[in-house]
């Protein structure tokens, strides 16, 4: 409980929005306490009319006043608890949808970072399970726990009007089951349950791993061993909750136990108190019965407090994460031609130089090739260049203007362009959402995909399936560079968008996408050279420097590192 409280004293997830929307927090708890109060003066009321009916009063205006009172507890009830329910809903959906897109937000932003340093599974879990658990604690224990506070004051105030034994009775009753018994129920559920998230963010590491390698395991023949290891977490997850359930049940008893205690003595109480009392007896059924209504607040509040490790474990992974970039929602114009410059631009990961006063100046239009080897530093200067990283020192300039951040004036095509399980009009559109039919059959056409659509018998309606796994790699490709062409950036990243096809496919594709993409900015990532007649200068990187550049031609005669190249890529 202390970690949760040191926790949420740094968090930047959920106190912020709680202070926030703090008065829809605020409505939520005090309807909720109206609905209880309800119910317990519905119980205390019944209680009265039940005992003053069976002394069969002379005349019915007697008990008129309990009836009009058991009449409208009886309708305030439900109205309270129907109008708690939306005001607490409303405002939990919100908190969470705030939440969701911070989130996403935060895994858009830094999605290389998170690439590198975060298993699948736990992002996975991250996005499907933690936000579920936030979700959890506001509705299973904030609620509940503010309800609560509000209840114990005002039991503790009306039964001190009345006896100052029975105050401190219940004063003392009402700590062991709201302060005693939760302490007592996180302590010893406190490593289960910390085992049981194990267990789940393994469920969903194992999970993530055996979908993506799912045809290595048909290739092996293991399917048996597949099925057996995701067996193995599933029987240790069912365990560790059935344990929970167990102990929650014992939990549960012991709390009802306690209420029967509180039942016993106050009905001792109340008969030694209005004993002998006409007037006043009646009390004693109505005292007796209200205190029913109050078992269930006690045991949602237990309930909440017991999973308190299931949110700190929660918080603590979302607040390890990076926040989201903070970037101004400036719309920068689409730049009809896109020339751009590396001035001394020089990168490090850490005390690993990377790049070092880097120069590099690409003309409107101009198609470039760059060439390196594995950890040579291309991919740094690709997301330098899209403003997923920003230089140590040096800038980068676009039309001779300084930009921090590309995205809308780059189209990227990559070795595994995602296709999604939807049609193909829908995968392309993805370039421009509010394309045209005509357009989309230019792009089309452009990618060289017409004969293969014509073919299909649902056109541009027949769905791709996951990733695109109906289509060839060729195909494949293709689609995303009709995606790319509908985008219409000016400027292309390939980073080594044929690497998995075979030599005569990768030919073809590559000639395809210079020609489709004749006019805009190229920068091609490359390891090896078929194609490479397409480009107008090729440059070498090496150590965080150019170490080569010159045309294809040029290199193909002067540089013998470059002869040394063609002649092994032609094997």
């Amino acid at each position: 409980m202390h970690n949760l409280k040191q926790l949420l004293k740094h968090d930047k997830w959920v106190m912020p929005l709680l202070r926030q929307r703090k008065m829809s927090l605020f409505w939520s708890i005090f309807l909720n306490f109206m609905m209880i109060f309800s119910a317990g003066a519905l119980m205390f009321v019944s209680g009265f009319l039940i005992s003053r009916s069976a002394q069969r009063p002379s005349n019915i205006l007697i008990i008129y006043v309990p009836i009009v009172l058991t009449r409208l507890f009886g309708i305030s009830r439900p109205v309270f608890r129907y109008t708690q329910r939306l005001v607490s809903h409303n405002w939990v959906l919100n908190v969470v949808s705030k939440t969701r897109r911070a989130l996403y937000e935060s895994v858009a932003s830094h999605a290389d970072y998170i690439r590198g340093s975060i298993q699948k599974g736990k992002v996975l879990g991250l996005l499907a399970d933690d936000l579920d658990r936030l979700q959890n604690l506001y509705l299973r224990t904030l609620f509940p726990l503010g309800t609560g506070i509000i209840l114990y004051l005002f039991i503790i105030i009306a039964l001190g009007t009345m006896s100052l034994w029975l105050m401190l009775f219940w004063l003392l009753m009402l700590a062991i089951i709201l302060l005693a018994v939760p302490i007592f129920s996180l302590l010893m559920n406190r490593q289960r349950i910390q085992k049981q998230k194990q267990l789940q963010s393994q469920l969903y590491t194992d999970a993530t791993d055996a979908v993506l390698g799912l045809q290595d395991w048909l290739l092996a023949g293991r399917q048996a061993d597949l099925v057996a290891s995701q067996q193995t977490t599933m029987r240790s997850l069912a365990k560790i909750k059935g344990k929970s359930m167990h102990f929650g049940w014992w939990r549960d008893f012991a709390i009802q136990m306690l209420v029967l205690i509180l039942v016993v003595v106050t009905l001792y109480w109340s008969n030694h108190y209005f004993a002998g009392q006409s007037q006043l007896i009646n009390y004693i059924a109505a005292f007796t019965l209200a205190i029913f209504t109050l078992a269930d607040s006690f045991l949602g509040v237990n309930q909440g407090m017991s999973e308190a490790t299931f949110y700190e474990d929660s918080i603590r992974r979302l607040n390890d994460l990076p926040e989201p970039r903070q970037q101004q929602k400036i719309a920068q114009p689409l730049q009809q031609h896109a020339a751009i410059q590396f001035d001394q631009v020089s990168f490090s990961y850490g005390d690993r130089q990377i790049l070092k006063h880097l120069d590099l100046n690409i003309a409107a239009g101009e198609k470039i090739a760059i060439l390196g080897r594995s950890g040579a530093g291309k991919t740094t200067l690709l997301k330098l260049l899209s403003g997923d990283l920003q230089p140590d020192t040096g800038h980068i300039y676009l039309n001779k203007k300084k930009y921090h951040d590309l995205h809308p004036q780059i189209a990227i095509l990559d070795q595994q362009t995602y296709l999604f399980d939807t049609t193909i009009r829908n995968n392309i559109r993805m370039g421009n959402l509010s394309a045209t039919q005509e357009q989309i059959e230019q792009a089309v056409e452009q990618a060289g995909l017409s004969d293969l659509l014509k073919s299909l018998a649902q056109g541009y309606d027949t769905p791709m399936h996951e990733a695109g796994t109906r289509f060839s790699g060729g195909e494949r490709q293709r689609f995303a560079l009709a995606r790319i062409l509908l985008q219409d950036a000016p400027i292309v990243i390939l980073d080594e968008p044929t690497v998995a096809l075979d030599p005569k496919t990768e030919q073809e594709v590559l000639d395809r996408i210079f020609k489709a993409l004749s006019g805009r900015t190229i920068i091609w990532v490359t390891h090896h050279l078929t194609g490479i007649q397409n480009v107008d200068h090729v440059y070498f990187l090496e150590d965080g420097q150019f170490i080569l550049s010159g045309t294809p031609q040029k290199l193909a005669q002067e540089s013998p590192r470059f002869q040394q190249l063609l002649k092994l890529d032609q094997y």
